[in-house]
């Protein structure tokens, strides 16, 4: 795909930020991430064993509302003004977001951070493993000293989503769109945390975050990324529709986030709760109602 300056773009190729290093603003973010039991090496491992000069490391669940008993939820503006200031980020830098999976948690970084209030943020598209493909070099260890940044959050609630937002968009049939695996989103595979339920929201659209990506492990191009999403976005205004995009833990959903963007579409809202809080099978009877979950691989008419 053609490199875009990422002063005005949500992506990156992996050649145009290279060229691009020169730059004093550019800092370079590493949002790896694992899911729960993954027995690979821990993302903050990875790190440290390889990745782009000069990146800082953001880690997801740390970097969280920690008060909270559902995985990384979008920490308060106070806790994320501190960590943005310890990776030396200002209001001018021009973040780029990557993760070594290819475009797996990056996007969610990349959305909070707009969530936020920082604009000048976009994805390495491709991450890591396009980075290496294009022969680029890359470092060890974690050497970067913070001198201290100066950004400050101002949240915007209008990115993001709760469960009453979710359950007021299914009544309305208006798109709610799951980022998770088909074998999980039609309960034919367990969910890899405990004391989840197995299926999805009745009238939810599965949308498998792969499924917006390319055979290299890159988005997809915006036309087709358009031809797949229109179709979810409601039947009279079409591309105009405000999805709200959800996945296992709020990580994945944000790959649809991009994916709507690049497209020119409404991004819509995240549902950070996500099925780690829609899923919990340890709520009294009566809560649980509010919760309603089905299985098979029915879309928006399954109710």
């Amino acid at each position: 795909m053609p490199d875009h300056d990422f002063d005005h773009a949500n992506l990156i190729s992996a050649r145009a930020l290279h060229e691009r290093f020169d730059r004093p603003s550019l800092r370079v973010i590493d949002a790896s991430w694992r899911l729960p039991g993954d027995d690979q090496q821990s993302a903050y491992e990875a790190f440290l064993a390889r990745h782009i000069p000069g990146a800082y490391f953001f880690d997801i669940d740390e970097i969280a509302d920690r008060t909270s008993s559902l995985p990384h939820m979008m920490p308060p503006p106070e806790r994320f003004t501190r960590a943005a200031r310890a990776l030396s980020i200002d209001h001018d830098s021009d973040l780029i977001i990557y993760d070594d999976q290819g475009l797996f948690s990056a996007p969610r970084v990349w959305w909070t951070f707009k969530a936020m209030g920082h604009r000048q943020v976009c994805v390495l598209d491709g991450g890591l493993p396009a980075w290496l493909a294009a022969g680029l070099p890359t470092d060890k260890g974690d050497p970067r000293q913070s001198s201290g940044g100066t950004f400050t959050a101002e949240f915007d609630p209008s990115l993001i989503a709760d469960a009453d937002a979710v359950r007021d968009q299914l009544s309305r049939k208006e798109p709610v769109l799951d980022a998770r695996p088909a074998a999980r989103f039609c309960g034919d595979a367990p969910e890899p945390r405990a004391n989840l339920r197995r299926g999805h929201m009745p009238g939810a659209d599965n949308v498998p975050f792969k499924s917006l990506l390319a055979e290299a492990g890159t988005l997809r191009p915006a036309a087709d990324l358009r031809a797949r999403l229109m179709p979810l976005l409601g039947a009279e205004e079409k591309g105009k529709s405000m999805p709200i995009t959800t996945c296992g833990s709020g990580i994945t959903a944000a790959v649809i986030n991009l994916a709507l963007t690049v497209a020119g579409l409404n991004p819509g809202r995240l549902y950070d709760g996500a099925w780690a809080e829609w899923g919990e099978t340890r709520r009294p009877a009566t809560a649980q109602a509010r919760y309603p979950v089905t299985t098979g691989a029915q879309g928006r008419d399954d109710e």
